[in-house]
């Protein structure tokens, strides 16, 4: 048994003075146990396991798909850092294998994993490799084969650069971005979408759709929809931080796209400090794989520090309102203990959550 002696961060607002770990769970009072049960006391503050919301377990430094065995290393540096939950925003080869808590297979150890099935992309409109690429027409069909493939959601590539008018846009029409919602809430699915652009953020809040990743786009009238809809931002502010490097890459043949791209870049933290405080829920993801590599989430945090969100804020995106948002256990009595023990009270500063004194999943301290 584990003695979490605590203070015990179940939310901005709530707070236990100690808890308790036995068979895999986290109690509230003390549990009856065997007399001579041995017990390890644990002294810090305890908060639940970090969030990456945005995150490609499979998806090599390349570019391109990788072996189980290495997206099981990527997932374990990810977990090293503190993060026990990911929602995979995307990948090429399937991770089911790396769920497979309960035989002790590959997903021994690891962080709990919600799969996005692989990216929904317009016909060479997104990175080469990466997306089932689709025309219009077969877009619905394509989000319900996601929906069965996934665990309840589906990504969809909103805008990408169009080289035709050599500038980003939208990748499909208002009707497309409807029938997509439709298919997945229709396949009991929720939908979310890459997006970059200002034009399709208007697009997918008309549609319905039920999340947005990194939003660089947002307006004040969008960033209002958003907050009235519930709709929240996944946060990739280190991604977004490269943009200037995108726009290099571009600048000779696209010129305009270039430009677009360093002001989504400059305007990144003004944009996400305006939608928090107009109510958007932010939700901390990190793009990590591909072009970046894992285990970057105290960047990210770093990141919405500079942004000015105060270390509860960012505790909040990063811990708390993922797993609600998400319906995953948040150290409620009797939940699953997957929770990390820090020295310092990260409601002060969040940089206390680099400084692990213990890791606990699934009521294992590793």
């Amino acid at each position: 048994m584990l003695h979490l002696r605590g203070p015990v961060l179940r939310g901005p607002e709530s707070e236990l003075p100690e808890a308790w770990v036995v068979g895999g769970r986290i109690h509230h009072a003390r549990p009856e146990l065997p007399s001579g049960t041995e017990i390890r006391e644990i002294d810090g503050f305890v908060v639940p396991g970090l969030a990456d919301l945005h995150c490609h377990i499979g998806i090599g430094d390349d570019g391109a798909g990788t072996t189980l065995a290495r997206a099981r290393a990527q997932a374990i540096t990810d977990r090293d850092t503190g993060v026990l939950l990911i929602r995979d925003a995307g990948s090429i080869i399937d991770t089911r294998p790396l769920q497979d808590h309960a035989r002790g297979a590959l997903g021994h150890r690891l962080p709990e994993l919600i799969r996005c099935g692989r990216h929904l992309a317009r016909t060479r409109r997104y990175l080469i490799g990466y997306a089932h690429e689709l025309e219009p027409a077969d877009l619905p069909g394509a989000v319900r084969a996601e929906a069965g493939r996934a665990d309840g959601w589906v990504k969809l590539v909103g805008d990408w650069i169009d080289r035709a008018a050599g500038d980003l846009a939208p990748a499909w029409s208002a009707a497309d971005f409807a029938a997509a919602a439709d298919a997945a809430h229709a396949a009991g699915a929720r939908i979310t979408t890459h997006t970059f652009d200002e034009e399709t953020l208007p697009l997918v809040l008309d549609a319905g759709f039920d999340c947005l990743e990194h939003a660089t786009g947002l307006t004040d009238e969008t960033i209002s929809r958003a907050a009235a809809a519930g709709v929240p931002v996944v946060t990739t502010l280190v991604n977004v931080d490269h943009f200037t490097e995108y726009a290099d890459q571009g600048e000779r043949k696209f010129p305009a796209y270039a430009a677009h791209m360093r002001r989504l870049r400059e305007g990144r933290l003004q944009r996400t400090r305006d939608a928090l405080d107009a109510g958007v829920q932010l939700l901390v993801g990190t793009d990590a794989g591909g072009v970046l590599g894992h285990g970057i989430i105290h960047d990210e945090l770093d990141e919405l520090a500079r942004a000015g969100l105060t270390p509860t804020e960012i505790l909040t995106a990063a811990a708390w309102a993922p797993r609600r948002f998400l319906g995953v256990p948040c150290l409620e009595d009797g939940d699953p203990a997957d929770l990390l023990v820090v020295p310092r009270d990260p409601r002060e500063d969040h940089r206390a959550l680099r400084e692990l004194s213990a890791v606990v999943l699934r009521g294992e301290l590793l």
